[in-house]
């Protein structure tokens, strides 16, 4: 994928978020199955960054069960993260930040420089293209405890018929199908208006790659969430 068109689907999401946040975030009330079962081995001492931190439902989740250590939420969304501002309990050991995951300077100046615990739900399949996926994670590996772990979830919107049926053409954007890269997809939306969102729906094999690539080892891999319980690819990275 060519650098201006990934620069069109980053430009795409930015505003669909912006657009349909609040309907977004009434849809998102609730922690994932999976999301909840990893904060189930969070200890209450970790400190945790949170990409896409959303409206800050995780958060949530997380210090009402008595999480004690630093919690930082990034997210581009200036009104997902008011939304999460009030979600969350008022504690000095929260911050919510706004950064843009596909901008090369997103970590830069953060109030902490290493976390025990980076996590990525449901955000890396909005990043489109090999290289700004890998300058992503090239990212959260320096930020990374050498003890620490990444943790993050890829859609697998293929798993769901009522998913499928939601996939547009590239043309309703003004795109080709030989402009996008394998696994790409153009997704409506339906809540409070009509959207389009960019989403890129990985193998497995993909993202061993990506983590050899950038210098990491998958230590845990489990599907979750959804009807049939598999609407969420969930893996545990760890640095080489």
């Amino acid at each position: 994928m060519d650098k201006k068109t990934a620069a069109r689907l980053i430009d795409l999401n930015r505003t669909f978020y912006q657009t349909f946040a609040v309907q977004f975030s009434a849809t998102r009330q609730r922690l994932q199955p999976g999301v909840q079962r990893i904060l189930d081995q969070v200890s209450s001492q970790e400190s945790v960054l949170d990409l896409g931190c959303g409206n800050g439902e995780l958060s949530k989740g997380l210090f009402s069960g008595g999480h004690q250590g630093v919690y930082i939420g990034l997210d581009s969304n200036p009104e997902f993260l008011k939304i999460a501002q009030g979600n969350s309990p008022q504690v000095t050991s929260i911050a919510f930040l706004e950064r843009d995951l596909s901008d090369p300077t997103w970590d830069v100046d953060l109030p902490l420089k290493e976390f025990d615990l980076i996590l990525a739900f449901a955000v890396m399949h909005h990043l489109p293209g090999t290289a700004l996926r890998q300058q992503f994670l090239e990212k959260v590996k320096f930020l990374l405890l050498p003890s620490g772990r990444f943790i993050h979830s890829e859609w697998q919107l293929l798993n769901s018929p009522r998913l499928r049926k939601r996939i547009q053409p590239w043309g309703e954007i003004g795109l080709k199908s030989d402009q996008v890269d394998e696994g790409d997809f153009l997704i409506d939306w339906r809540q409070g208006g009509q959207g389009l969102r960019y989403v890129h729906v990985f193998e497995a094999q993909e993202l061993a790659s990506l983590a050899k690539d950038t210098g990491f080892e998958i230590q845990e891999t489990f599907a979750s969430d959804g009807e049939g319980g598999n609407l969420g690819l969930y893996q545990i990275w760890k640095r080489v």
